[in-house]
């Protein structure tokens, strides 16, 4: 799974690499895209074992209520991205 995970997160960061030049913000799109892509393939070659440890100490820290909090501006950003391509 958490192999099948990060391949999935690789999609949409070549995509905004990709459409960057197409964006509204070319550079935020490049940037990010590449962030997103480089830091998938790190986390192939980080052993399994200490991202499954870090995961479970960011579950402990990470109570619902702070996703209930930060939701807001996940939902903010997405709303930002597809209209930086419409």
């Amino acid at each position: 799974i958490n192999y099948a995970e990060i391949t999935i997160r690789i999609i949409p960061a070549i995509a905004l690499i990709l459409y960057s030049d197409y964006s509204k913000y070319p550079a935020v799109f490049k940037i990010f895209g590449w962030f997103m892509l480089t830091t998938s393939f790190v986390l192939y070659f980080v052993p399994r074992h200490l991202h499954h440890n870090f995961s479970n100490k960011a579950a402990d820290i990470l109570k619902p209520l702070y996703f209930q909090l930060i939701s807001p501006f996940s939902i903010s950003i997405g709303i930002i991205i597809i209209n930086s391509v419409a």
